[in-house]
C-alpha cells in the first residue's frame, strides 16, 4: 500500500511511493567488448538512496554507493527476483564508489504560475495544485510523463524522459552532457519498481564504446 505524506504537492502524488530513504545491495555486471575478448566487470555494491521534497513540485534525489568486499556475486536482482535479502550493508568498512544527485518531476509545460527561469517568482497561483488538475496530465497509456535530471561527480549530466504508471517507472536518456575530462558515456535506461515494499531498479548503459547493455541493478528496503 502506498502512503501519501501530508502536505505533499499534488504534482508529486504519482511519484509519492519513492519518498523516503532506501538502502540495500546490488550487483554491477557490465561487459566491455564482445565474445571471448570481452572483459566482464562483476562486483557487489551497497547503496543508500534518498527521495525528498521541500514543498515544491519536484523530488530531490540523491544516491551514494560503495563497493563490498570481493567474493561470490549474487544473482542479479531484477524486478522479477524476490529472493534477495533485506539487509542494508554499512559503508563503514567498504570502499566508496560514487554518488548521484538530481531532481524528478512530472513533465508539463511551465507557465506563469511556475517559478523561473533563475530566481524569478511565479505570477499568480501555482498551477496543477489539485488532484483534479493533475489528472489532466495523464498520458494515453494511463500514466504520467516525467523528467529526471541526474548529475554525476565524474562530469556527466543525464536528462531522462519516461513515465510513472503506478508502482513502475521507465526512463531513457534524452540527452547526455559530458565534460572534456569525463569517460565516454552515450546513453542509458533505468527501470524502477515497487515490489512487496521494496524498491527494485535496473540500469543499462552505453559506455566505453559499447552499445546499450546490462550495467547494474539492486534491491532496496525503506529504512526511513
Amino acid at each position: 500500500m502506498i502512503e501519501i505524506p501530508t502536505g505533499l504537492p499534488a504534482e508529486l502524488v504519482p511519484l509519492s511511493w519513492l519518498i523516503g530513504v532506501w538502502e540495500g545491495t546490488g550487483v554491477i555486471d557490465y561487459a566491455i567488448g564482445e565474445g571471448e575478448d570481452a572483459t566482464r566487470v562483476s562486483r557487489e555494491f551497497g547503496q543508500r538512496v534518498s527521495f525528498s521534497h521541500d514543498g515544491l513540485p519536484y523530488l530531490n534525489y540523491s544516491s551514494y554507493t560503495w563497493l563490498l568486499p570481493e567474493g561470490d556475486v549474487p544473482t542479479e536482482p531484477r524486478l522479477s527476483d524476490e529472493a534477495q535479502g533485506d539487509a542494508a550493508v554499512s559503508p563503514a568498512e567498504a570502499t566508496p564508489l560514487t554518488a548521484e544527485t538530481g531532481y524528478w518531476r512530472l513533465s508539463r509545460l511551465h507557465i506563469e504560475g511556475d517559478a523561473g527561469p533563475g530566481l524569478l517568482p511565479g505570477v499568480g497561483a501555482r498551477p496543477f495544485n489539485t488532484a483534479q488538475a493533475v489528472e489532466t496530465l495523464r498520458n494515453a497509456a494511463g500514466g504520467f510523463d516525467i523528467e529526471v535530471s541526474i548529475v554525476h561527480p565524474t562530469g556527466i549530466n543525464e536528462l531522462y524522459l519516461g513515465q510513472v504508471k503506478g508502482p513502475r517507472i521507465d526512463l531513457a536518456t534524452d540527452a547526455v552532457v559530458r565534460t572534456k575530462s569525463a569517460k565516454e558515456y552515450a546513453a542509458a535506461t533505468r527501470l524502477y519498481g515497487l515490489v512487496e515494499n521494496h524498491m527494485l531498479w535496473a540500469w543499462d548503459i552505453a559506455a566505453l564504446g559499447q552499445d546499450l547493455r546490462t550495467h547494474a541493478s539492486a534491491r532496496l528496503a525503506k529504512v526511513d
